[in-house]
């Protein structure tokens, strides 16, 4: 039996203290396969005839989904791809990508979905730090893979799928569909121990190179049965749609364990459009709707999308990733009279544990509480627990936490990262929030963030939402810049809506506007009118890019 060796993994005592209090959590087998928990039991419940996966027009049953993965656990497997070895994938949200998901962890070997937006020095990096053994890649992105190929220092192959074979074996590439053509439809699955590695996050790398997170086989099975249960309800007859791709946290979860828990079916959107995904909704009868902030805002730009499409079907809307705003929440319903459940997670944590959704009550402006099966709690700086609206430092446990991989390299960095996110069991978010008397928690501000002038501590959030009141104002980002009096003065940089035109009157009027919305301390000192804003692929604010280009302005 393969193992990964200890040293690739945080010593116990700097890991967090996992808790188990739900019911569910004791049945799991163990040693267990996630393989035969989501797929091979839905199978033989009677449901291998119903939708596991619907793609455009295209419907795959779960003897389908199955079959397929157990023909690419095969060619993997004559391939030498065993227990506990590394499989990289590169794709968007389609078919292939689920079933090589599947097929490597059948094989007990370990995936590391990747996102197709990477550059050749970061696929490489992955690769490396994976170690990984072989690439499964969409062909439109293999081209970052082939550029890296010589800096790949233990990928033995690199699979291709949606491309041309003949082209394909020029370049030294496989062929998916040549290699898994005559495979057998079935597959022994390996079973590993629940709390063995099988899945490796990486995180955005907004701060660097990416980092990598472990993940245990039991989080296929605990995230839908916490989130999923007692959160979204998922029934059999549900049909799950997300945009976030299977290299998140987020993304994985929702199309890769989350619906196969209960026999339901995911909904497949590869590339994210506003009208895209209105119109998948419709057509595939969307019930369950996940989504980052930053989508349901460019979807309330679709002009007449409330009379154009049917939303009918819709039962759940949630949100995560970045925080959703009250002004978001607020246009959400009056557009669409539907309610959108925000929620907080971490790619270090795998999922969201808390959420709205679990108490059906929304707060605008408030997140929610903690789903069932982790606990939270806010700390002041003096390290008391916060009360009622009292600003402090977010801690969180459950069954998934925090486990950085390989944290002795680059001279223990992440060895050190890991030892300052854990305290007393408990996992440190690293967010400045409040919660009020009913348990809900409000974000104010990411730690690195927070506006600190005067003696006030301002996250910049809260500006950015009163910002966007303004009818002139179409997106807007928020930093502290320094001041010699007051530490830091707020600053805001705005994008105008078409039709706006910048000046000094209308940055008096934005401002004047914002007093209605927020305290008089946290009201911007200074506006800049730009065109862009730093984001992220999946529609994070990059503040610190805005910090850099302050400092580099003066």
């Amino acid at each position: 039996m393969s193992t990964i060796p200890p040293e690739y993994l945080p010593p116990k005592e700097f890991q967090s203290q996992r808790i188990y209090n739900l019911k569910e959590f004791a049945s799991y087998p163990d040693p267990l396969n996630s393989t035969e928990e989501l797929l091979d039991k839905q199978v033989a419940a009677g449901r291998g005839d119903s939708r596991a996966i619907l793609f455009g027009d295209k419907v795959i049953t779960y003897k389908q989904l199955l079959g397929a993965a157990c023909k690419i656990g095969n060619a993997l497997k004559k391939l030498g791809v065993g227990e506990t070895d590394r499989v990289m994938l590169r794709s968007p949200n389609v078919p292939p990508a689920l079933f090589t998901n599947f097929g490597v962890l059948r094989l007990g070997a370990v995936m590391v979905p990747t996102s197709h937006m990477l550059s050749p020095n970061e696929i490489a990096h992955i690769a490396n730090n994976a170690e990984a053994k072989v690439i499964v890649v969409a062909a439109a992105f293999v081209e970052g893979v082939v550029k890296a190929r010589p800096n790949l220092k233990t990928v033995k192959h690199v699979i291709v799928f949606g491309g041309q074979p003949e082209e394909l074996k020029a370049q030294g590439l496989l062929s998916y569909e040549e290699l898994t053509a005559n495979e057998a439809p079935t597959l022994d699955p390996v079973r590993r121990a629940r709390t063995a590695v099988s899945v490796l996050l990486y995180t955005s790398g907004t701060t660097g190179m990416p980092k990598g997170t472990a993940h245990y086989m039991e989080e296929a099975l605990i995230v839908p049965d916490t989130m999923g249960k007692y959160g979204w309800n998922v029934q059999p007859d549900d049909v799950l749609c997300g945009p976030a791709p299977i290299s998140l946290a987020g993304g994985y979860s929702t199309v890769a364990t989350i619906p196969f828990r209960f026999g339901a079916a995911i909904s497949l959107i590869p590339r994210f459009t506003p009208d895209g995904l209105f119109e998948l909704i419709q057509n595939h009868k969307v019930t369950i709707l996940s989504a980052l902030p930053t989508a349901y805002r460019k979807m309330l730009e679709v002009e007449g999308a409330e009379k154009k499409y049917d939303l009918s079907s819709l039962r759940v809307l949630t949100g995560g990733g970045e925080s959703l705003t009250a002004k978001t929440y607020q246009d959400w319903k009056a557009k669409f009279n539907q309610e959108i459940y925000e929620g907080l997670g971490t790619t270090e944590m795998m999922y969201v544990f808390v959420s709205s959704v679990v108490t059906r009550k929304v707060k605008p402006g408030a997140i929610g509480t903690a789903v069932p099966g982790y606990e939270i709690k806010v700390l002041t700086e003096e390290g008391k627990v916060a009360g009622p609206g009292e600003l402090g430092r977010l801690y969180a446990r459950g069954p998934t936490g925090t486990l950085y991989w390989r944290p002795y390299e680059d001279g223990g960095s992440m060895l050190e990262k890991q030892k300052s996110v854990i305290r007393e069991g408990w996992v440190l978010v690293g967010d400045f929030c409040t919660v009020d008397d009913e348990g809900y928690l409000s974000f104010v501000s990411r730690q690195e963030d927070l506006i600190k002038s005067s003696g006030y501590r301002i996250g910049p959030e809260e500006v950015e939402d009163g910002l966007l009141k303004h009818p002139a104002v179409a997106d807007a980002g928020v930093i502290g810049v320094p001041d010699p009096v007051r530490g830091q003065n707020v600053k805001a940089f705005v994008i105008l809506k078409p039709g706006q035109t910048p000046s000094e009157e209308l940055k008096k009027a934005i401002i004047e506007s914002c007093r209605e919305h927020i305290a008089i301390y946290k009201l911007p000192r200074q506006i800049e009118f730009v065109t862009e804003l730093p984001r992220t692929l999946q529609g994070k604010l990059l503040r610190r890019i805005l910090r850099d280009k302050e400092v580099a302005a003066k």
